[in-house]
């Protein structure tokens, strides 16, 4: 066997749980451990992976909801299995639901990216990249054959496709040609590598003495993307030997959680000020200076812009249903961003 079918086949099955259940923990397992029965009996078939498409499978296998769990208590009957087996499983596109009619048909397309990024203390850009995926939302009637290409396909690294797209026509000439599921799915996810810059910059000053450390970060727009920056946060871990921490800061509010987390909530940028963190933490009895500092992590989002600078050319269906409306949005956030101090 193949080492990553396995590992795919795991990862399929939490999503479809997860999916499913509104979450993946041992008390939610624990909970619907009928229908996670059921799922793992329609997905694996004598130890080969069988359906695994989450729109299939919600044919063959209802999602818990109240109702049915009210019923299932007072009938007895806890089996949430259709009688009827989807046309699709027999189809030669087994991801999609037989012959959907839809009155208004829609297609949209969102580019969602993470910005992974490591800036070492003295405020040099280590590593920069982007993790992207590419999100459908597709209700169209019949059998529809669509065609998405980008306008800059060559700046994508480790390309990983729903089993929809024709790796041909990728292969040829970087063009997504597929028949999508119904409903919300993951065309395909990527990487673009080694970029150059961060939207926002944190520079952060700890310099301690005589038992205390004194704290000053600064946080500002670097490379302004066009649109707006919002949900900024920032967060780091106080080292074990602070005894206490007293900070604040001239914008956004500023929280200690009991797990020695401090947490500031800056929101937007504000045009006139910079924000700023400003206080004292007191270290141990024994301890003069501060000798584990700590790294801090950043959060934000933008709407409206990919920063990685994929750009979608076009999206094209074979056969044009009648009022068909198409739609392209993009949002850029924060993964794992880390300025180290």
């Amino acid at each position: 066997m193949p080492p990553l079918m396995g590992i795919e086949f795991l990862c399929r099955v939490a999503d479809v749980l997860s999916e499913y259940l509104g979450g993946l923990n041992e008390d939610v397992i624990k909970d619907n451990f009928v229908i996670v029965y059921e799922l793992l009996d329609e997905m694996i078939d004598n130890g080969f992976p069988l359906t695994t498409e989450p729109n299939i499978l919600r044919e063959m296998i209802a999602p818990p909801n109240i109702v049915s769990k009210v019923l299932s208590v007072v009938t007895g009957n806890s089996s949430n299995v259709s009688d009827t087996l989807p046309g699709a499983t027999g189809s030669c596109v087994p991801w999609r639901a037989a012959d959907p009619k839809y009155a208004n048909n829609e297609v949209y397309v969102d580019l969602v990216e993470e910005m992974d990024a490591v800036i070492n203390r003295d405020g040099v850009l280590v590593k920069c990249e982007i993790y992207g995926e590419v999100q459908v939302n597709s209700h169209l009637s019949g059998l529809p054959d669509l065609t998405l290409s980008f306008a800059n396909p060559s700046i994508l690294d480790d390309v990983r496709f729903h089993p929809c797209v024709r790796f041909r026509p990728w292969e040829s000439h970087q063009l997504l040609s597929f028949v999508p599921p119904d409903g919300e799915f993951k065309l395909m996810s990527y990487r673009v590598k080694k970029l150059k810059s961060t939207p926002i910059y944190v520079k952060p000053q700890l310099t301690s003495d005589a038992g205390k450390c004194r704290v000053n970060v600064l946080v500002g727009i670097k490379n302004d993307p066009g649109k707006t920056i919002d949900s900024i946060t920032l967060q780091f871990q106080l080292p074990p030997c602070i005894l206490s921490a007293d900070l604040t800061s001239n914008h956004g509010t500023v929280n200690i959680l009991s797990n020695k987390i401090c947490s500031w909530s800056i929101g937007r940028i504000p045009k006139d000020k910079a924000p700023s963190l400003t206080g004292t933490l007191v270290l141990e009895t024994e301890l003069e200076r501060l000798h584990v500092f700590p790294t801090f992590r950043v959060g934000f989002r933008i709407m409206g812009v990919a920063l990685s600078g994929l750009q979608i050319d076009k999206l094209d269906l074979k056969t044009v249903p009648n009022r068909l409306y198409k739609g392209f949005r993009a949002l850029t956030r924060a993964g794992e961003f880390e300025v180290r101090s």
